[in-house]
């Protein structure tokens, strides 16, 4: 069975945000890490350590609002607590962390426009 469009266009969005962020200097940790609170599109480390959870919204051009904005209050709160799954499963509660948003414009399968919005919410992590 063929996957819907919209899902063909978020991976792609996603293969192109991972590879953005090899080529930054990230290590790609975990890609659609899923817990029963919610999935994590990207999990990396960046060159000082921090472990970055990076949300990827993808989008064709001429939308009028940015995709970041897509990343509303609930999505915000779903992202916060599969973080702190992840970081009490993986025993990296004591890292740095930050949320990332990855905004890609696709213009064909080869071509697009990446934004990465660096720490583009504030969330405090339990570290019990």
């Amino acid at each position: 069975m063929a996957l819907p469009d919209h899902l063909k266009t978020g991976a792609r969005g996603e293969q192109l945000a991972a590879r953005y962020l090899r080529e930054q200097g990230y290590e790609i940790y975990a890609a659609n890490f899923a817990t029963v609170l919610g999935e994590t599109d990207i999990i990396a480390i960046d060159k000082e350590g921090t472990v970055c959870f990076v949300e990827v919204k993808t989008r064709a051009p001429g939308g009028l609002l940015p995709p970041a904005e897509a990343v509303d209050v609930e999505k915000k709160k779903r992202l916060v607590n599969n973080a702190a799954a992840f970081l009490k499963q993986e025993k990296m509660r004591d890292r740095s962390t930050r949320f990332d948003i990855v905004e890609v414009i696709l213009h064909d399968l080869f071509t697009a426009d990446v934004n990465h919005i660096k720490n583009a919410f504030d969330a405090p992590l339990g570290r019990e």
